[in-house]
C-alpha cells in the first residue's frame, strides 16, 4: 500500500485528526483513486487534495478555520473509488455521504461532517436551476439548515473550485445566496479567486 507522502505530494499530517486519517488504509486508497477526468485534469484524488492544500496555504488560512478546511480537502472526494457504478449516486452511495460516514469514525463535529457530505449540493441545485430555469428553494433551503456553520462551508466550496477546470459561476451564485439571506458576516471576503 502506499504512503501518504507518494498519494499527496508535500503533503504533512498537522495534528492528531490528520495523523490519525492517513493512517487508515481506506482513505489511502481512496486518495489513490483516479485518472484525469474533465473536472479533475490532475487525476488521482491524491493528487486533487494536493492542489486544494496548496490553496489553503497560499490563502493564507490560520487557526482552526486551516485545520478544519484542510481535513475537508483531504476527504471530501476520497471515496469516489467506493460508488457503486450501476446504482444512482445519492444517499449512501454518494462519495460525500461516504465520505461524511467515514469522517465519523474521527469525530462527531458536524461542522466538518456536513461540508464533507454536502460540498456537491451547490453546484448541483445550480445546474438543476439552469436546467429547469427555476431555483429549487426548498432544496436549498433544506442544505442551508443543515449546516452549522456556512462561512467555513462558503470558503471550502471557493478553494475546491478554485481550478481552472471548474467554473466560477456556480460558487458566484451560492455566495450571493448566502448574502441574500444574511448568513456571512461582512468579513467574509474571498472573491478575488473567482472574477
Amino acid at each position: 500500500m502506499p504512503h501518504v507522502h507518494e498519494l499527496i505530494p508535500g503533503f504533512e499530517p498537522e495534528g492528531p485528526l490528520e495523523s490519525a486519517l492517513v493512517r487508515d488504509p481506506q482513505l489511502l486508497d481512496g486518495l489513490a483513486w483516479g485518472k484525469p477526468r474533465k473536472a479533475h485534469p490532475e487525476g488521482r484524488i491524491g493528487n486533487h487534495v494536493a492542489d486544494l492544500l496548496r490553496e489553503i496555504d497560499a490563502a493564507g488560512e490560520t487557526g482552526e478555520r486551516r485545520a478544519l478546511l484542510r481535513v475537508v480537502a483531504l476527504l471530501h472526494d476520497s471515496f469516489k473509488g467506493e460508488v457503486t457504478k450501476w446504482l444512482p449516486r445519492s444517499g449512501e452511495n454518494h462519495h460525500a455521504m461516504r465520505a461524511r460516514r467515514f469522517a465519523e469514525r474521527f469525530t462527531d463535529d458536524e461542522r466538518l461532517l456536513a461540508t464533507i457530505e454536502l460540498h456537491d449540493r451547490p453546484y448541483s441545485i445550480w445546474r438543476k436551476m439552469r436546467r429547469r430555469r427555476r431555483l429549487d428553494g426548498d432544496a436549498l433551503e433544506e442544505m442551508l439548515d443543515r449546516l452549522p456553520d456556512h462561512e467555513l462551508f462558503l470558503r471550502f466550496i471557493e478553494v475546491d473550485g478554485a481550478s481552472e477546470a471548474k467554473d466560477p459561476e456556480p460558487i458566484r451564485w451560492f455566495r450571493g445566496e448566502l448574502a441574500r439571506r444574511d448568513l456571512l458576516p461582512p468579513a467574509v471576503d474571498h472573491p478575488a479567486a473567482f472574477e
